[in-house]
């Protein structure tokens, strides 16, 4: 009986099966668990191990942090910008619409029952609140029918164009002033530096109508022209012309009228009266300080949307977030059009 030497069974080929089995029990124990339940994996399999710059180039969580934050600032910066777009180009509009629908039925209500104001106070004598309906402003060329209210400041416009305090009221003897913005809420006087003398514009007030006839159209520089007699009426309409929001330059629209001016009251208050904010391109102060409080409100609900978005991830977060930064960009918006020049 011959032996079989122990070379001849490991020199003796293997099956494709049996090659298998090893590999395939080599990479369980590679992969089985070890000491404390943790699955051990071998650093390295055929492979080298990675440069240390590469191992340098791998974000830290704190710069991860760091550009989590930006971004999420950047986006409500811009959801801020996008409120005052909104605001300025969709919100305004529709808020002017509606302030000129109540003033235009408040209006003619006061003239059915004879209360409508022609001074400088009311029909009960105190002094005429700004944003009170005076009078009704009627200019065909430009397709333009708007209520006037009393005053001239960054607040009072946003209403519709506003009637100088300290001129007399359209149709009456002297001359009398009326603002109106270019751009914003609106923009009523947008395209009165287009008037061209012989142009129609009506007037309606608590003494009755008045007919203007277009004169002359002034910028900065250009003289006022004088009345024709002490009797005499004119109209002058003042707004912005330019790029709306950066120009800064005012125009002016005189109209004499046409026809016999009704008597002007007894002032009460004169130019001297007048605030700095009832000048032309003046500012209102009043805004600042909501303009202050709505940004710190700003802030306050950045942090929470920061907050938010680790504890509610990012959907949750921006359904609920970004309808609130759009309101508080567009009440910021309204702040800023009033803290502007009252023309823009």
């Amino acid at each position: 009986m011959t032996e079989t030497a122990p070379h001849d069974v490991d020199t003796a080929p293997a099956s494709a099966g049996a090659v298998f089995r090893r590999s395939f029990n080599s990479l369980r124990h590679l992969a089985a668990p070890g000491p404390g339940g943790r699955r051990v994996v071998p650093a390295r399999i055929g492979t080298t191990a990675a440069p240390a710059d590469l191992r340098r180039a791998v974000p830290r969580p704190s710069d991860t942090m760091l550009l989590r934050v930006s971004g999420w600032a950047m986006i409500i910066v811009a959801a801020l910008f996008a409120g005052l777009a909104l605001h300025l180009g969709v919100i305004s509009q529709l808020a002017e619409h509606r302030s000129q629908s109540v003033l235009y039925n408040d209006f003619r209500a006061q003239l059915a029952l004879g209360t409508a104001p022609i001074g400088q106070v009311d029909s009960n004598g105190a002094m005429l609140k700004p944003g009170a309906p005076v009078a009704l402003l009627r200019i065909p060329a430009l397709g333009i029918t708007d209520t006037v209210v009393e005053g001239t400041t960054g607040s009072t416009l946003l209403a519709g164009p506003g009637h100088r305090r300290d001129t007399p009221l359209p149709g009456q003897q002297g001359v009398s002033v009326v603002y109106g913005r270019q751009a914003a809420y609106g923009g009523p006087f947008a395209d009165i530096a287009s008037l061209r003398p012989g142009d129609t514009i009506l007037t309606t007030t608590g003494q009755g109508l008045a007919t203007y006839r277009v004169t002359d159209v002034r910028y900065a520089g250009d003289r006022s022209p004088a009345l024709a007699s002490a009797t005499a009426a004119r109209l002058t309409l003042v707004g912005a012309t330019g790029i709306p929001f950066v120009s800064g330059a005012v125009v002016r629209v005189d109209a004499d009228l046409v026809g016999k001016a009704y008597p002007t009251p007894q002032p009460v208050l004169g130019a001297a009266a007048l605030s700095p904010a009832e000048q032309p391109l003046a500012s209102d102060a009043g805004g600042w300080l909501p303009l202050f409080l709505w940004g710190e409100l700003a802030v306050v609900v950045a942090v929470g949307i920061v907050l938010a978005l680790r504890r509610w991830g990012r959907w949750h977060t921006w359904v609920v977030g970004v309808p609130v930064i759009l309101i508080i960009g567009v009440e910021m918006a309204k702040q800023v059009v009033i803290v502007l020049p009252n023309l823009y």
